[in-house]
């Protein structure tokens, strides 16, 4: 029982298919996700354990249950995370790395709002100030920008 209780453990700690407050971790998932629901994927780039402004924009506006209830309805939220003090999976950590280079990004947190190709439709949010409210509107705005 208590290795079949290890083996469940490490397969849940070792896959890069992660949800955390709504935000996955596994690229290709949430690309699938996506397409199935036919929403555009929010990709964060950030430093969840070291990064100022990282920290602020999860305080004040992606914890918040308002931001929260939106991304559900209307996003797939994406992670891309590059902590210095907490552990990442080797899979995880190779992914991330791609998807930086791949972005092009450089600095955090960059924010970019895509097609469920993976495609950019938006600039970098970052942060932006008025907490969550004010930052779903300004989402729907390159949203509904987007459709036409």
């Amino acid at each position: 029982m208590k290795s079949a209780l290890r083996t469940i453990t490490a397969l849940i700690l070792s896959s890069t298919f992660a949800i955390a407050n709504g935000w996955m971790t596994d690229w290709e998932a949430a690309k699938a996700k996506a397409k199935a629901e036919n929403k555009p994927i929010l990709i964060n780039f950030t430093g969840t354990d070291w990064c100022g402004w990282c920290i602020r924009i999860e305080k004040e506006v992606f914890s918040k249950k308002e931001f929260q209830e939106y991304a559900a309805k209307n996003l797939i939220l994406m992670e891309v995370d590059f902590p210095k003090k907490k552990e990442q999976d080797a899979k995880l950590k190779a992914q991330n790395k791609v998807l930086d280079k791949e972005f092009k990004i450089e600095g955090y947190p960059t924010i970019f709002l895509l097609d469920s190709e993976g495609k950019k439709i938006s600039e970098d949010i970052g942060y932006r100030e008025g907490g969550p409210d004010a930052y779903a509107k300004y989402l729907q705005t390159l949203i509904d920008k987007a459709k036409k």
